[in-house]
């Protein structure tokens, strides 16, 4: 089943970000979903038209939103097959006007966990982050980082002028170990207050998320929920399963925590978004997050083009679907005005809240 293959090859980034933080538990219980639930798709032509019927009937069989953005926005699979299939009928499309088809169809389910992989381009959908104001900038940034700040693996820190500690994470692709977490928390344990700046974190490994977030609570949380699909109809789930988050072992920060967002904190980031959101002294202060709350699997279509898709839907602790993203307790957006001063309007906020 090349469903089963393609999540059980190691390298699969797919299987990186979803699986990261799940434990011991969560690895059986999450194999048990794999053996049970394995995509087993009769045998379609390689033609557009063929290809286009094993992709709908993939996203049909397993995709995990369907209830809850036709709740949102009116999503309609079955007339979104009607509508696509007539472009389909001609089958003198070239392997282009197929792609472009196939990615547009996609595009309707609004989910930046979509993706369409060839080897000529890659079917992305981004209006999740690319219709929204950008609310960073490298080069604000530099004016608070300056030239002297510091580099743990992939967490770059420092004092800021107000004394309180800044950490920056772009991406929970890159690691660090907890021997960095504990070297940075003690060098900015002096500081008032702490800033964890993760705009433009595109997401990860959702066990570094886990990690981080450990740092902030000293007693087990409920953070979410996850369900897996038990069936292919749409609205066959099994039961929500608690997602808890435990207390680090290492170092833990005892002040207060803002944590910055912006449209681009996606997937692993999103999640650690909502797990701070769950911890006492921590404040999201920025633009709502992207979303990004559902565990993606893999399939082929029958003409070797690989589809991602989300198939495990993921909520916060109050049972709502943070798949269009998590609110911030303040919002704000960093102004013209600011910006053509140098400064970054989120971090001046988040600077005056924390010295409250």
């Amino acid at each position: 089943m090349k469903f089963l293959s393609s999540l059980l090859g190691i390298k699969h980034p797919s299987l990186r970000e979803g699986l990261g933080g799940l434990g011991l538990s969560g690895w059986l219980f999450f194999f048990c979903i794999i053996f049970s639930s394995c995509i087993r798709e009769e045998q379609q032509s390689m033609n557009p038209k063929g290809c286009f019927e094993a992709l709908w009937k993939i996203i049909d069989e397993h995709y995990c939103f369907f209830d809850y953005k036709q709740k949102e926005y009116g999503l309609d699979w079955n007339e979104v097959h009607r509508r696509y299939a007539k472009q389909f009928e001609n089958q003198k499309l070239t392997t282009m006007q197929s792609y472009e088809l196939l990615t547009s169809m996609l595009g309707e389910l609004r989910d930046g966990h979509v993706n369409l992989t060839t080897s000529f381009d890659y079917g992305r959908y981004w209006s999740w982050k690319e219709d929204y104001p950008q609310n960073f900038s490298d080069a604000l940034q530099r004016n608070y980082l300056g030239t002297d700040y510091r580099i743990s693996s992939s967490l770059i820190y420092k004092i800021l002028p107000c004394n309180i500690g800044y950490i920056y994470y772009g991406s929970f692709s890159s690691n660090f170990g907890d021997g960095n977490l504990d070297a940075v928390l003690n060098e900015l344990s002096t500081c008032n207050g702490l800033i964890i700046d993760v705009r433009d974190n595109g997401g990860g490994d959702l066990s570094r998320a886990e990690q981080l977030a450990g740092r902030f609570t000293n007693d087990e949380l409920l953070v979410g929920y996850m369900q897996h699909k038990t069936g292919t109809g749409h609205n066959d789930f099994s039961e929500m399963q608690p997602q808890k988050l435990k207390p680090s072992t290492g170092i833990r920060w005892q002040k207060k925590v803002a944590v910055l967002t912006n449209r681009s904190v996606f997937s692993a980031a999103n999640e650690f978004v909502k797990y701070m959101k769950c911890c006492p002294k921590a404040v999201i202060i920025g633009d709502k997050t992207g979303g990004g709350a559902g565990m993606p699997y893999s399939s082929e279509l029958p003409n070797g083009w690989s589809i991602r898709f989300s198939a495990c839907p993921i909520y916060d602790k109050d049972k709502q679907s943070t798949e269009f993203g998590i609110e911030p307790d303040i919002k704000v957006d960093i102004t013209a005005a600011d910006s053509a001063r140098g400064i970054d309007t989120i971090i001046e906020t988040a600077c005056q809240e924390l010295s409250k």
